[in-house]
């Protein structure tokens, strides 16, 4: 019997059906999304989530011990800093607060800078284009210590001797996770370069004069990894608040005893002879001079819902350029991660990340920010039209001056962007040129699953250097505090500064050199390099919704944005919302290493539809795949209607959070 042929009209309807089909399923996401790997997070009193479960626990001690969200921010920043959680002691800490009884948003600025002698010239003098990714001339001034200080003493309400005491005995020795264990073992070749830090971090390396050791030589996963330097650091900040208690201090003033040790006492002399000593540019007066910033944050309107970043000295503006940006689209009625949905997200990535890479940097020093112009609705419904059907692979910065009133003082520089590249050093004879990629068109790259073993092992590469970096807090109370961390800075592998214990910061590579890629962002002593560190606060109706945070560099803006359009415009949960599939952009300029821009670069989910990739293709997209497309997001959100506490945690990583 003969298969009767479907005629005309019945092929157009079956067409039609599946069309449709397929629309209903992106319209739907909670269908794909209802079970979730990780469960929701409930709570009524407090609530803390961090990057690893024993830093959730030591914010979970300090509500048991009375404390607020602020207490047990500043506790699990401190756990996961000696846990060596992509950060250290070394590193930076910034932060949004929502204040319940004055009622607005406290941003905290603990990002350190240059130092003294960390200059353009100086660079420029050993061939360098940017600064360095690892070593001691990579390091800005520490900001973590200060930024948790300045935190517990202005919004928390137990003491540091408190607040210090999980990681005081984590520094003793706990027994460390495969996860850092793995990542000490993978680069202690680099770890090797630096006597204090092998010394510390490679405990089964070979002695001096003894055969050299045969397999690992970093902790194993479950061995008990001990930091006896940093723990006698620790144990100095809180015997300088229990002095200062004696004499009659208050406990604010005791705290910042600690704060006055740390950066310009006994510390800060050890700290920064033994910076010196390993070849880095911190002294003395760099630690004495820097002081955290009690900030104003940034904010927009999103369809009614206000969302709160940091300034320019980070990235958060971004995320706030791309809402208003995509407040001008009907992105529910394009589903989720459709083709047209991916591409306009993409877009308007594009034309906030250029921005960014152009306008963003130290609103402290000179050129000032056009923030205004950047943030204002009018300059986005006019970066808006620029959006097409195909890619734009040479997207770039716009002009924000007139939507502030204001001219644009570096139109010359706008017009040649991207910049040529500038030569440091000549390049020995018979080397070839290297190709300029931070702001030019980056060749295409094959698919990541079908990419011969060498390319797949580079992009692997990549898309870890994408996620490089930083953990992420988030902590609420029932009295109303919220609280957002994204701590960064001195993670592995990290240059140990003497027996001070305390692994120092990469960020010195977030500036740029020459003023044609960014003048705003150029090197400067004493300057905070645009760094990617990007916590978020939401509110709704002026009171306090949802905190999120993530890791992972440039990717942050990226992820927070979609998880916050997966809650508003798709009403997933915050667990569901944290879990959810993400698309990634490499057309931006990297703000590590080389800033290398790769235009068109597509990270998508494994399970992404093949016709959804044939849509993308032939908008002028290469596109790679992961299961993971994600740093692990954190969040809290508060419930209107019962005033209890949502938690959401990333399926990737060892992220955690604890309730009651």
């Amino acid at each position: 019997m003969t298969a009767r042929t479907p005629s005309a009209p019945a092929r157009t309807r079956a067409i039609a059906l599946a069309a449709a089909f397929i629309a209903v399923l992106a319209c739907w996401p909670l269908a794909a999304q209802d079970r979730t790997e990780k469960p929701p997070l409930h709570g009524q009193e407090w609530m803390a989530i961090t990057g690893k479960p024993l830093g959730a626990t030591a914010g979970a001690k300090m509500f048991e011990r009375g404390g607020n969200a602020v207490d047990a921010a500043c506790a699990m920043i401190a756990a996961t800093a000696t846990m060596w959680d992509t950060l250290h002691w070394g590193g930076e800490t910034q932060a949004l607060l929502w204040h319940p009884v004055e009622k607005r948003v406290i941003a905290i600025n603990a990002l350190g800078v240059a130092p003294t002698g960390a200059t353009v010239e100086f660079f420029r003098s050993r061939g360098m284009a940017y600064p360095p990714e690892h070593g001691p001339l990579a390091a800005v001034t520490p900001g973590t210590p200060g930024g948790i200080l300045v935190m517990l003493a202005e919004y928390g309400k137990l003491s540091l001797a408190e607040v210090l005491a999980p990681a005081i005995v984590l520094a003793d020795g706990y027994p460390i996770e495969a996860q850092t264990a793995d990542a000490i073992e993978r680069n202690k070749a680099k770890i090797k370069e630096w006597p204090d830090s092998a010394r510390i971090m490679l405990p089964h390396a070979s002695k001096p004069g003894a055969p050299t050791a045969a397999g690992r030589e970093a902790p194993r996963a479950g061995e008990i990894f001990r930091q006896p330097e940093l723990a006698a650091t620790l144990r100095r900040l809180v015997e300088a608040e229990q002095r200062a208690l004696k004499r009659g201090a208050s406990r604010k003033q005791a705290i910042m005893a600690a704060y006055e040790r740390f950066y310009r006492g006994d510390i800060a002399v050890e700290f920064a002879g033994a910076v010196q000593a390993a070849g880095g540019l911190i002294t003395r007066e760099d630690l004495a001079r820097w002081q955290v910033k009690i900030e104003a944050s940034r904010s927009v309107t999103y369809r009614g819902v206000e969302v709160h970043k940091l300034d320019t000295w980070v990235q958060g503006p971004v995320m706030l350029q791309a809402l208003n940006i995509l407040e001008q689209f009907d992105l529910k009625s394009m589903g989720y991660n459709s083709a047209r949905y991916l591409h306009t997200l993409y877009q308007a990535m594009n034309l906030s990340f250029a921005d960014r890479d152009f306008y963003y940097g130290d609103p402290a020093f000179p050129p000032e920010e056009p923030i205004s112009g950047l943030l204002s609705k009018d300059y986005a419904r006019a970066r808006a039209v620029l959006i097409g059907e195909r890619n734009d692979p040479r997207m770039g910065p716009g002009d924000p001056y007139p939507f502030q009133g204001g001219v644009n003082p570096h139109a010359d520089l706008l017009r040649a962007w991207p910049p040529a590249p500038v030569p440091t050093s000549p390049a020995p004879v018979g080397t070839a040129p290297r190709p300029y990629t931070p702001s030019g068109v980056a060749p295409p790259t094959a698919r990541l699953g079908h990419a011969p073993p060498t390319a797949r092992a580079a992009m692997a590469d990549d898309h870890e250097a994408f996620y490089r970096g930083t953990t992420s807090v988030v902590a609420a109370d029932k009295d109303g505090w919220l609280v957002a961390v994204t701590p960064s800075g001195g993670w592995v592998p990290a240059v140990i500064a003497g027996k001070t214990g305390i692994g120092l910061s990469q960020r010195l590579q977030s500036f740029v050199l020459d003023p044609r890629e960014n003048p705003f962002n150029v090197l400067e002593p004493g300057k905070r390099p645009r760094a990617t560190l990007t916590p978020a606060l939401a509110l709704r109706e002026g009171k306090p919704w949802l905190a999120f945070a993530v890791q992972g560099g440039d990717s942050q803006d990226q992820n927070l944005l979609q998880f916050f359009l997966n809650r508003v415009e798709f009403g997933m949960t915050p667990q569901q919302a944290a879990e959810a599939a993400n698309m990634n952009s490499f057309q931006l300029r990297d703000s590590f290493g080389d800033h290398a821009s790769k235009p068109g670069r597509m990270l998508l989910d494994d399970e992404v539809p093949r016709w959804v990739r044939s849509d993308l293709v032939s908008r002028g997209y290469t596109l790679e795949f992961q299961s993971r497309t994600a740093g692990p997001i954190t969040a809290i959100e508060i419930d209107p209607l019962t005033g209890t506490f949502w938690g959401g945690v990333g399926n990737h990583g060892e992220d955690h959070g604890i309730a009651w």
